[in-house]
């Protein structure tokens, strides 16, 4: 047992010596992180990744996370008998489907990220890209032997408004933010993570 701390800790410290430099670099700093719904699937990983979050937040970096959550829009929508589809890659949103989205992505999935990482202190808040049209959107189609496929409600960034964000993170705050967009004239987009960029330093999870 004894033995097992000792090679645990040791880890821990060359992990934390490898970061310094790093960490010394991006101080200060805001840092989206994309979190896919794949990376979800495992308890383990899911309580590592909440713990790392606080831990960057602790070593002075102000971490935001973007989410998806494609595995577990597929698991609802089966459940439901509602059949998941994808083009290009990206999944085809029928409305019905987007209820499922919304429901999942910032009902659900939003609210288990935030608990995992509010068990080491009042840190994460969950938002959606639509509240405060924090990622605003427009209808995007997919590219197939260079013809454009209507895949319905799935939405391309066409800007950002980060008030929300920057005041949580000025409050200490980590936000998480689910991704699904409003548009110009009141719609409601699913979002894939693979097209959403910020000017920000970004971590691929």
């Amino acid at each position: 047992m004894i033995q097992a701390r000792v090679a645990d800790a040791s880890a821990k410290a060359a992990t934390l010596i490898e970061a310094l430099p790093w960490l010394n670099q991006f101080h200060g700093q805001t840092v989206v992180i994309k979190y896919g719904g794949h990376a979800m699937a495992d308890e383990a990983l899911r309580l590592a990744f909440a713990q790392d979050l606080v831990f960057l937040r602790y070593a002075g970096l102000r971490p935001v996370v973007v989410h998806g959550g494609g595995p577990q829009i597929t698991e609802q929508l089966d459940r439901l008998g509602v059949e998941s589809a994808f083009t290009a890659g990206l999944r085809v949103t029928t409305p019905e489907a987007m209820e499922v989205v919304r429901m999942v992505l910032s009902g659900k999935v939003n609210k288990d990220i935030v608990g995992l990482i509010n068990r080491h202190g009042p840190f994460a808040v969950g938002i959606s890209g639509q509240d405060a049209c924090t990622f605003t959107a427009i209808r995007k189609a997919a590219m197939v032997d260079g013809e454009a496929v209507d895949i319905g409600l799935v939405g391309e960034i066409v800007s950002t408004s980060p008030g929300v964000v920057e005041t949580l993170l000025a409050d200490g705050r980590i936000p998480v933010v689910s991704s699904v967009a409003g548009g110009e004239n009141g719609e409601v987009y699913n979002l894939s993570l693979i097209h959403i960029s910020e000017p920000t330093r970004q971590a691929e999870i």
